[in-house]
């Protein structure tokens, strides 16, 4: 297992004080935007519909599917498969999925040789253009840690089995570089559509914690 640690120094706060009370299951982050919101609301410079439409943007409109149509596109076109993996902020773009968290982006492959997976060891560090927003277990502590001296054991907690002579690499993510997976393509998906090859990619393989669907997990798909 290799992993590849960066500089979490600019663009991060880690103030470790801790607020007690009815926000005190809440991580300091939370916390903090917690209190800006409301200052913030109650001064009339921010309109809490609003917010919650930018939420919501994030969560079902801006997200996974986005990635997912990436890789999809990478699985189908050779060319744009080798600009995404030289330029993958670039050949992101040119689908139109750009942005706040997304500024820098780096894809790696997984191969039948190698497994990638994406962590950010001091906060939560995501690329929010083709993933939304980071699920809870990302954030959590016990991920960010486990994964970096244990991977095999957190692929395992997910269910997922790696070949004991496949290399893992863990990439540490960071306030200027974000990852995204290229999870391999399954087998019987010759001919298919970027949009049903897309159906096949889940969050998960994009962050390295799952594999691409089969064809036969398809629910209610019909088999090309």
């Amino acid at each position: 297992m290799s992993s590849k640690p960066h500089d979490h120094s600019h663009g991060h706060s880690h103030d470790h004080s801790h607020e007690h009370g009815e926000f005190s299951d809440l991580s300091d982050t939370e916390l903090r935007v917690r209190t800006l919101e409301t200052l913030l609301t109650e001064k009339g410079y921010i309109d809490t519909d609003a917010v919650n439409e930018l939420i919501d943007t994030y969560e079902t409109k801006v997200g996974p599917r986005n990635g997912a149509a990436v890789v999809a596109r990478a699985w189908g076109d050779a060319e744009y498969r080798t600009r995404l993996l030289t330029n993958a902020t670039a050949a992101i773009a040119e689908l139109d999925y750009k942005g706040r968290q997304g500024e820098h982006m780096i894809a790696v492959e997984n191969t039948d040789t190698v497994h990638n997976m994406v962590v950010c060891t001091l906060c939560s560090c995501y690329p929010w253009p083709v993933l939304g927003l980071p699920p809870i277990w990302y954030k959590s502590a016990p991920y960010r840690s486990k994964v970096v001296i244990d991977p095999r054991g957190v692929l395992e907690d997910f269910g997922v089995e790696i070949s004991a002579d496949k290399e893992i690499t863990v990439w540490d993510s960071t306030a200027e570089v974000r990852y995204l997976v290229i999870p391999q393509r399954p087998s019987g998906t010759d001919g298919w559509s970027e949009e049903k090859l897309a159906k096949l990619v889940t969050r998960n393989s994009m962050i390295g914690t799952g594999y691409a669907l089969n064809p036969d997990q398809l629910v209610g798909e019909v088999q090309a």
